[in-house]
């Protein structure tokens, strides 16, 4: 089974998941990046966040996958940011074909768990088929290998 990682972090903590998951499932692993960076400044990032998500904008990537068809498993990582999952996600699902292949979800978040972004997932990527997300609160990444450990049994992707 192929397995690609893909995530967007803004903070560091959805790249430290996406590392412990890297690190326990193996693949590929690959970073969505938006060509214009977000600002630092938290009520910033709160208001184009919003303005993005009310107007469905997709923000170019910096990079691109060359060939996503030979990955059967796509995890997918993202902050949670007004319930769902940024517009740089939306462009990743938007961009690719990922009919047939199995998408897991995961997230980091400060209270509001996965929120609709699995919904949203399933919108955007009808075809594949979509497995129980996990959501790690962002103050626990450092300390989250256990929990990440325990969904990638779960899920049935490690033993």
């Amino acid at each position: 089974m192929m397995i690609l990682v893909a995530y967007f972090s803004h903070s560091g903590n959805t790249h430290e998941i996406a590392n412990q998951i890297h690190k326990s499932a193996g693949g590929d692993i690959f970073e969505i990046q938006a060509v214009k960076p977000y600002p630092n400044d938290y009520d910033a990032v709160v208001q184009q966040a919003r303005q993005e998500l009310d107007s469905g904008y997709k923000p170019a990537l910096k990079t691109k996958m060359e060939n996503i068809k030979p990955y059967d498993l796509v995890f997918i990582g993202y902050p949670i940011w007004w319930g769902t999952f940024p517009a740089p996600v939306k462009t990743f699902l938007s961009e690719y074909d990922f009919s047939g292949k199995t998408i897991a979800p995961f997230c980091t978040h400060e209270g509001s768990g996965l929120g609709r972004s699995a919904t949203d997932i399933s919108k955007l990527c009808p075809k594949s088929a979509l497995l129980n997300g996990a959501a790690i609160r962002g103050r626990d990444v450092k300390t989250a290998r256990n929990k990440v450990s325990e969904w990638l049994r779960e899920i049935k992707i490690t033993r």
